[in-house]
């Protein structure tokens, strides 16, 4: 059984920083294309940060320069560091895992709070 469970989240004033961490447990993070969202109250779940297979990054532009995806592939592990954080980065995020084959696993999220 696969389950992704994501850490990390809190509460941090503005202008603070926080790493998300997600583990997965009967997945390989290094074998799918693994990917944060994040849902904020009252909208649409929407990208952050993409990571493929191959390594290659892809950052949509609420994460650009403030953000970074890795994997930790030692611990099994996805990260999400955020910089310079703004209350409207305030929401719910998810990790999820994709692959070629139909594969689509989603964790169960983390909440982040953003003070001014």
């Amino acid at each position: 059984q696969v389950e992704l469970v994501e850490s990390g989240g809190g509460l941090v004033q503005a202008g603070g920083s926080l790493t998300l961490s997600c583990t997965g447990d009967g997945l390989s993070v290094a074998d799918y294309g693994m990917n944060w969202y994040r849902q904020a109250p009252g909208k649409e779940r929407e990208l952050v940060a993409s990571v493929g297979d191959h390594g290659s990054r892809y950052y949509t532009d609420l994460a650009k320069v403030r953000f970074t995806i890795s994997r930790d592939y030692e611990s099994n592990v996805l990260l999400l560091q955020m910089n310079k954080l703004k209350p409207e980065d305030t929401a719910i995020y998810y990790c999820n895992a994709r692959n070629l084959w139909g594969a689509d696993y989603w964790g169960r999220g983390t909440q982040v709070t953003v003070s001014s």
